[in-house]
């Protein structure tokens, strides 16, 4: 195909293929829905490349999709309608690091744990922690948020400044090195969770912080998920430096501890860690157990040594994995929604019914200090009815979320599994969503498909 040839003109032969193995890593993500393998897939090494791929696709009309390391959950990196895929795991540099700025400048292929790496050699660290490894620039994609939210806020709350090549190739910066800024409209916020729809990021200039110097971690376990959940909104209260607070309900906790060979309590429990300086978290400590008493907690166990602290978090994010692991030869649907706390203890019981009736293996995780919550359920993909049940669940959650005031994503994105929820949860401002869409985008070939729907020209490659 002369487009094909056009590219590898543009980039080299080595980084152009459409060698079906790779087409078909470029096709899903980790979600449970269906795979489309792309056309062909590049990997750019620069702002430059990026540029000149897009203006290829422009001018041939073909469908762009920006790829991380596909680690998302809602289907946001699956090429539904083909074209090309623009890998960016060539484009991994720390290109910068301001300490006194607190302040680091990167590129989209780089990784949580690589650039934390690079941080600690300054004394810093970036907060953001979505349990996956994820690419910066994926998680920026997204609005990825993760354990720490409650204390450092969320992906959007982190970038000052992206770098982006639009769809018809030009290069714009959407803010700058301040702190804060009361100049234009705030381009950060509209690009940061567009999930490729918009543009290409290729530079991402982030706010990273000190580590802290004292860190604790503390497992507190209940009878029950309000008795948790009310504890949390108590301790938020307080004004207790809680930087993670999760919420692990019982049927998580006993896949927890089948994979991970813990030996935890399997009741309603909360894992938590506390940022600051060893004397001020021994008051904290202190005040938090008064507290949590007072909400009939079980047991709370405290954790100030690195190994012990790592087991315990470790064994938090791979829950997911450990459901996979108990259940072979099944897929997993994760879906999260976000609700007020004042709302999450409801919305978790419900969850909680949803799952039972429905017959599924699956259980619920939170972040709890947001109100953001999770249900992994666990699917064969080949039986339809196993899939409806699965799908009636998360449409149960999500308008559960909707009518208090929530969202029907907290973290994860739209792709494909939550458009559907869209003009509920948004009603006109969506129109206005999509009018920005047809202005940057006036084709809609950069992932197409996803969060709005807006007519497409894309064409068909030929093979």
């Amino acid at each position: 195909m002369q487009l094909f040839e056009e590219l590898v003109n543009e980039l080299d032969k080595e980084r152009v293929t459409t060698n079906h193995t790779v087409l078909t890593e470029h096709s899903s993500d980790e979600s449970y829905h269906t795979p489309h393998l792309p056309d062909v897939v590049v990997f750019p090494e620069n702002t430059g490349e990026v540029r000149k791929v897009m203006r290829l696709a422009n001018n041939a009309n073909v469908p762009v999709v920006p790829y991380g390391l596909g680690s998302s959950l809602e289907g946001s990196v699956i090429p539904s309608k083909g074209g090309i895929t623009i890998d960016f795991s060539y484009m991994d540099q720390v290109l910068e690091v301001r300490p006194d700025d607190f302040l680091v400048k990167v590129q989209p292929g780089v990784t949580r744990t690589q650039l934390n790496k690079e941080l600690k050699k300054y004394g810093l660290f970036f907060s953001v922690d979505p349990g996956a490894d994820a690419t910066v620039g994926g998680m920026a994609a997204t609005n990825a948020s993760g354990t720490t939210a409650v204390r450092y806020g969320i992906m959007r709350d982190q970038v000052r400044d992206l770098e982006v090549v639009l769809a018809d190739g030009s290069v714009i910066h959407t803010g700058n090195m301040a702190a804060k800024s009361s100049s234009g409209y705030h381009l950060n916020g509209l690009f940061v969770g567009s999930e490729g729809t918009l543009g290409c990021f290729t530079e991402l200039t982030l706010h990273v912080y000190g580590i802290p110097e004292h860190v604790m971690a503390a497992r507190a376990s209940f009878d029950t998920v309000d008795d948790a959940v009310e504890t949390v909104i108590a301790l938020m209260q307080a004004g207790i430096p809680v930087a993670r607070v999760e919420l692990v309900d019982e049927a998580s906790l006993k896949q927890m501890n089948h994979y991970s060979e813990t030996t935890y309590p399997e009741v309603p429990t909360l894992f938590l860690e506390l940022h600051g300086n060893e004397a001020g978290l021994e008051q904290d400590v202190a005040f938090m157990k008064e507290i949590v008493m007072d909400y009939n907690c079980r047991d709370i166990q405290f954790e100030t040594e690195t190994a012990a602290r790592n087991q315990l978090w470790e064994a938090r994010h791979n829950v997911a994995y450990a459901y996979i692991h108990g259940h072979p030869g099944r897929k997993q649907m994760v879906t999260d929604v976000c609700v007020p706390i004042s709302e999450l203890a409801g919305a978790v019981k419900d969850a909680r019914l949803a799952v039972e009736e429905s017959g599924l293996s699956g259980g619920i995780v939170g972040h709890v200090g947001d109100g953001n919550y999770h249900i992994l359920l666990m699917i064969d993909v080949d039986d339809p009815d196993e899939i409806e049940r699965a799908n009636k669940v998360n449409e149960r959650i999500v308008y559960y979320a909707l009518e208090r005031g929530g969202t029907c994503t907290g973290e994860h994105g739209v792709g494909i599994g939550k458009q559907k929820y869209q003009v509920q949860e948004h009603g006109p401002s969506l129109n206005i969503m999509e009018r920005i869409k047809q202005a940057l985008d006036p084709k809609a070939l950069l992932n197409p498909s996803k969060i709005v729907n807006v007519a497409d020209k894309a064409v068909q490659l030929d093979k």
